[in-house]
């Protein structure tokens, strides 16, 4: 288990000595910084500690031990992705092939990743059942926002544009909220009933034809399944809304 003992902030190691300095002294004539960039020029030095480089290593090795993570023990979070990645699939994950493309690389530099990404998307349709997948977004929250723009494009396609209410259970990712704000939603809250999972009956209560869809984390942040999992879709869809799926929840729903 990670230590719980004091470890002192980078500026109470500072020796204000000359040991992190490696510039030597000035021989030639010094230029007039101010004049080059004007407003810009900061005339307070930052408040930097000075420190010499194997401390700075140090400390901040030392820091990262104190991190609780999977390699480490258990990590039981329910709702997010704190699985193991085998060590096999993080070296091949950053070959410089994979990990130094450029987004914007000609076509013709890319086909074996192409390939890949192709590959990796039947894999998923067919583990799923989904029809298909995008690779776009990087990371969770972005994750989110691509989702609820599929679900406003899908109902405007329709011309149903009186829906602009998101419903999120309490046990939801605190992103939720901030996601469905920035695609235009406002959100209406369903609370938990006394097991930890989404009131039906509140929920019930919550859908109407102003509602898009819902934002469903589940397992959800208390680290309870959704066991009405089906009855919540089918109250959804029923609606005329449509059902997001935390990403981050794949794993254990699948593995």
């Amino acid at each position: 288990m990670p230590q719980c003992k004091h470890t002192p902030l980078i500026f109470e190691l500072a020796t204000n000595s000359q040991a992190g300095r490696y510039i030597r002294p000035l021989d030639v004539p010094k230029a007039d910084l101010a004049a080059w960039f004007g407003k810009e020029y900061r005339a307070e030095k930052p408040n930097i500690p000075d420190i010499d480089e194997i401390s700075v290593l140090r400390h901040f090795t030392n820091l990262s031990t104190k991190n609780y993570h999977v390699e480490m023990g258990t990590y039981p979070l329910g709702s997010c992705t704190m699985k193991y990645n085998p060590k096999i699939n993080e070296d091949v994950a950053s070959l410089v092939g994979f990990a130094a493309t450029h987004p914007l690389q000609p076509d013709e530099t890319v086909q074996g990743n192409l390939e890949l990404l192709y590959h990796l998307e039947e894999l998923l349709n067919d583990v799923t059942g989904m029809d298909a997948y995008t690779f776009q977004p990087a990371a969770g929250a972005h994750g989110e926002l691509a989702g609820l723009l599929l679900i406003k494009a899908y109902h405007e396609d329709r011309g149903d544009s009186k829906r602009k209410v998101m419903i999120i259970p309490d046990a939801a990712h605190g992103t939720n909220p901030a996601t469905a704000a920035m695609v235009g939603y406002t959100v209406r809250e369903v609370k938990s009933n006394e097991a930890g999972m989404v009131d039906l009956e509140a929920l019930e209560k919550a859908l109407g034809d102003d509602v898009a869809g819902l934002m469903l984390t589940n397992p959800n942040t208390l680290g309870i399944y959704e066991k009405n999992i089906e009855k919540i879709t089918s109250m959804v869809h029923e609606a005329g809304g449509l059902c997001y799926y935390d990403g981050a929840n794949i794993n254990a729903i699948l593995m």
